[in-house]
């Protein structure tokens, strides 16, 4: 074999023959790329940068006019005697003061001024308008806690209920986030346990995984120099680590497994590296090419919250990549036969070529002794699971819906809401004028109130706040409804198409625009809709191209990116199934809440794409090695599914186990994100790789190769084996 016909095999050669320097220069990259990220910091996105279309406008228009959006806070004082009666009066009151005491509050609503009563008359709601950055809310809302449970504590005999900005972000910091992030650091000792099964020695179980957590610590120290030009969402590090987890381990095990299959069929330590750096390099490299692909296709949302996933992604893709083909072959030559240290007993060990697997030799056998068959009963079962992903439905789940409905803060959430309905997602009108407090402006707010409030659009109050200095008017509405739901969608709509426009738009040189929470959700879902064909096309096209290049066949291209369509569509079934229906959603402690989160099926796609080609370009890869060593496309087949069945077995369960993890979190959006990727996952490990697809390829024979004669020029990069060892066949 010449290497320098083989990217892959020349560049593994490189690094065995300049070990000790390929090692050490990977563990400074590494070091000084962490450094580097630490001094730099990571910038996160604002709150306006996550807004489209009227939402962004209304972000615009107050960060121009150094104003922004406040966090707000809502308290429900709730009294067994009549609201307004003095008792209950007094507690209002002593509420209204200790909150007005504190640092973080700019203005306090005053309930009984504003008609804040419920209908009952038993109920009073408290407004709070917080100073400061609305994005750290959550860091300033401990003295409204304290000034609630003060006030509780000298009125034992009311109930007050607090949710907001502040009180939720709170919660989440507390409770949210450190789960989620005992479940990212879970994923690695459950990583290493899988592979210590997989190999039965720890040393060989620790290096995929070590590879893989030194590429995420490299990668995130580099993304914290991207984050300068490119913000970034809190939870982009925690997207990267899952992805560099996946595909560092996968490109890793690829390559161990290979050079101990060699190295059982008699190769010497030198020869079985090679073959590994040929073979399973030559796949990492294809695999990484293809997922990289795939990422890219975020770029085209036009949403700077894909385009950090995007760029995080990559990163930690292509330094896992350089890694798995560099240090990896490096560090295998400096080890030798101690990579299997720390042998356990009695634990399966990959030490047998694929061959000789008796469990997958006997699936095989069924499969293509009757592949149409087979490829009728697997594609059906697909599709059927696929067939409640037609009635997909996605919004930017509301609080009642992501989190559980036992917590303190969702029960409080919930009374208010009953009592107030709209009030926690109220519409939030900004516009600009010339003179925000003249006449015209004064009088077409008036016909604003007045037609919204008599539509039933809004309720009261409808809250207006003028600062002529920056010429904007700011007015809040609860939309009617409950504020999430189609009758508030309904009541926003009206407002942007006709109320706004034809009164407070119609002031001369007037604009205004309509946000807030419903508003940022419809605006969102409405770019998502926008950029999922483009998206999807420019990763379906790239895929087939690449696979095309890669293997010189049109059939193999064209396979590949029928079988991953079928395979995701099947896991957004399951998906929809779960958590929109709420079948089966107990089992992991969810419930059906009638719709998937707006940015779930774009990543999804992306994604699931892009993990699900490290399996195909294996499998393909090893198949198409024993079709050009002579093999007929039946038996090339069967030999290169059964000998990659252990190491894609094995990859597979290491995903499927990371991402279940994310299933059991508490907030809903984490559910369908990790079952969603287990489910893929699991499918395409099983289903796809080893019945669907040696079924097609089997029904197809030769016709797999095929190439037309105007694509002849495509040069061949594929692995010529080298012969047998003596003795061996």
């Amino acid at each position: 074999m010449d290497e320098r016909q083989n990217l892959a095999a020349a560049i593994g050669g490189w690094s065995v023959r300049h070990r000790v320097l390929a090692v050490v220069g990977w563990l400074v990259f590494v070091a000084v790329a962490m450094v580097v990220g630490a001094r730099a910091g990571q910038v996160q996105m604002t709150e306006d940068q996550y807004a489209e279309g009227d939402s962004a406008r209304v972000e615009q228009v107050l960060g121009d006019a150094g104003l922004r959006t406040p966090a707000t806070e809502m308290f429900l004082v709730t009294t067994d005697a009549p609201v307004t009666s003095p008792p209950s009066r007094a507690v209002v009151a002593d509420l209204v003061r200790r909150l007005e005491a504190t640092s973080v509050v700019e203005q306090v609503t005053e309930p009984f001024a504003n008609g804040m009563v419920s209908e009952d008359g038993r109920s009073a709601l408290v407004q709070v308008t917080m100073s400061g950055d609305p994005m750290t809310s959550g860091d300033r809302a401990q003295p409204l806690l304290d000034a609630a449970a003060a006030t509780r504590a000298a009125y034992p005999q009311a109930r007050i209920d607090e949710f907001g900005d502040g009180s939720a972000n709170h919660w989440f910091d507390e409770t949210i986030l450190q789960d989620f992030r005992r479940a990212e650091w879970t994923a690695v000792p459950l990583a290493i346990g899988i592979l210590v099964v997989a190999f039965g020695a720890l040393l060989a179980a620790v290096l995929p995984v070590g590879l893989a957590v030194t590429s995420f610590l490299a990668a995130n120290g580099l993304l914290a120099l991207v984050s300068h030009r490119l913000h970034l969402d809190s939870s982009t590090s925690s997207v990267m680590l899952l992805v560099g987890l996946a595909v560092g381990v996968d490109y890793s095990l690829f390559y161990l497994r290979r050079e101990r299959e060699e190295r059982v069929r008699g190769r010497d330590p030198a020869t079985a590296l090679r073959i590994a750096s040929a073979t399973s390099g030559r796949s990492v490299l294809v695999s990484g090419l293809t997922v990289v692909a795939a990422m890219s296709g975020m770029f085209l949302s036009g949403m700077l919250l894909f385009e950090g996933f995007a760029a995080a992604t990559i990163l930690v893709v292509l330094i896992a990549v350089v890694g798995s083909v560099t240090v990896l072959p490096a560090i295998l030559s400096l080890l030798g036969d101690r990579i299997d240290l720390g042998r356990v007993p009695g634990l399966a060990r990959m030490r047998r070529p694929g061959a000789d697997n008796r469990f997958w030799n006997a699936v095989l056998a069924r499969v293509l002794r009757r592949p149409g068959a087979s490829v009728s009963v697997a594609a059906g079962v697909l599709l059927l699971l696929a067939v409640p992903a037609a009635g997909l439905h996605t919004e930017q789940l509301s609080l009642d819906k992501l989190l559980p409905a036992d917590t303190s803060i969702m029960q409080s959430y919930h009374r208010i809401t009953r009592q107030f309905p709209g009030g926690p997602t109220p519409a939030h009108i900004v516009v600009t004028a010339p003179d925000v407090r003249g006449s015209e402006m004064t009088a077409a707010v008036a016909d604003f109130r007045s037609r919204a409030l008599g539509a039933g659009l809004v309720q009261a109050p409808v809250l207006v706040t003028a600062h002529p200095e920056a010429g904007v008017l700011e007015i809040t509405a609860p939309l009617a409804g409950n504020g999430t739901g189609r009758a508030s969608v309904r009541a926003l709509h009206a407002l942007r198409s006709q109320v706004v426009p034809d009164t407070l738009g119609a002031v001369p040189g007037a604009e205004a625009y309509v946000g807030g929470n419903l508003a940022f959700s419809e605006d969102f879902n409405a770019q998502l809709g926008r950029s999922m064909l483009p998206v999807v096309v420019f990763v379906l096209v790239l895929a087939f191209l690449l696979m095309l290049v890669a293997f010189r066949s049109v059939t193999i291209a064209l396979v590949t990116v029928v079988l991953n369509v079928l395979s995701l569509a099947a896991a957004f079934g399951v998906m929809v199934a779960v958590f929109q229906h709420g079948w089966g959603a107990s089992f992991v402690g969810g419930r059906g809440v009638g719709a998937i989160e707006s940015w779930i099926p774009l990543f999804d796609f992306v994604i699931l794409f892009g993990l699900s080609m490290d399996y195909h370009v294996f499998v393909v890869s090893r198949i198409r090695e024993a079709h050009d060593r002579g093999l007929p496309t039946r038996a090339a087949v069967s030999h290169g599914v059964v000998t990659s069945a252990g190491v894609v077995t094995s990859a597979a369960a290491i995903m499927v186990a990371v991402f279940a993890v994310f299933a059991t979190l508490s907030m809903t959006t984490f559910k369908q994100l990790g079952v969603s990727l287990a489910v893929a996952i699991l499918l395409d490990a099983t289903v796809v790789r080893a019945m669907l697809l040696p079924a097609v390829l089997a029904a197809l024979g030769d016709r797999t190769w095929w190439l037309p004669r105007w694509l002849s020029f495509l040069p061949d990069r594929s692995y010529h084996p080298e012969p047998e060892p003596a003795g061996r066949s």
